[in-house]
């Protein structure tokens, strides 16, 4: 293969390339980042642009340059603290992979449990469990734009363990039983009162091993009552047509 060319000015002179990120890839990510943990220690609301100016060691102008204002950086944040907790592209290579329905449903949940576990607490969990448990307008922001297509990738998953069409409320359940324990973990983290401290004291693929068990458990008891029903409603339809 040949290699790329330089790029050239406008006299034919060799230029240098630009890096793989430039100034402004580099600025946006250090105040993103000061902007996550300060979220994430403070809240959005005692949370100044100046101290986050002041954390990154940029200009004020910078946060407004890159975000708009800082209802715009604290949604960014918490877009990429959702991203960190359960990567789009990850999710869907591992919903499309080769792997056994129950298979995928164990790595999302070890997956899962490790980053709850972690130690210590990175900011993104932190700003997440803050908004969480005190939601702001941006909550809803993060639904649509970053919780939604995820939750449609888990349903798919969901529907090829339990055989339940994608449509069907049934999944919504099934998904509600399965996340909400691995949401706990998350957003309680280890000092949250009451029985998630003595989770916490053991390990990590313990954990794992028993919400999978306990999940994989529900949701082939869901699929064979849903098969059940099934039958008798397809039952009761011939009944009412012979009659």
């Amino acid at each position: 293969m040949q290699p790329i060319p330089a790029a050239l000015d406008d006299r034919g002179m060799n230029k240098p390339t630009r890096g793989l990120r430039s100034d402004g890839e580099v600025t946006r990510t250090r105040i993103l980042e000061a902007a996550g943990e300060l979220f994430a220690t403070t809240g959005y609301a005692e949370t100044s642009n100046k101290a986050i100016a002041s954390q990154a060691e940029v200009d004020l102008a910078s946060i407004n340059y890159h975000f708009g204002n800082r209802s715009g950086l604290y949604q960014a944040v918490l877009a990429v603290a959702h991203g960190r907790l359960l990567d789009m592209a990850a999710l869907q290579q591992l919903t499309s992979s080769e792997l056994s329905p129950a298979s995928k449903l164990r790595v999302l949940i070890e997956q899962l449990v490790e980053r709850a576990t972690q130690e210590p607490q990175t900011w993104p969990l932190r700003v997440l469990a803050r908004e969480v448990l005190s939601p702001t307008s941006h909550l809803q922001i993060l639904f649509q734009d970053q919780a939604q297509p995820k939750i449609t990738l888990l349903k798919h998953m969901l529907g090829e363990i339990t055989q339940i069409p994608p449509g069907d409320p049934a999944l919504a359940r099934c998904l509600l039983n399965v996340i909400t324990p691995c949401l706990m973990l998350l957003v309680g983290g280890r000092n949250f009162p009451g029985p998630l401290q003595e989770i916490f004291q053991m390990p990590s693929q313990a954990i794992a091993n028993h919400l999978y068990h306990f999940a994989i458990g529900g949701l082939e008891a869901i699929s064979r009552e849903y098969v059940k029903q099934a039958e008798f409603r397809g039952k009761s339809g011939c009944d009412e047509v012979t009659r």
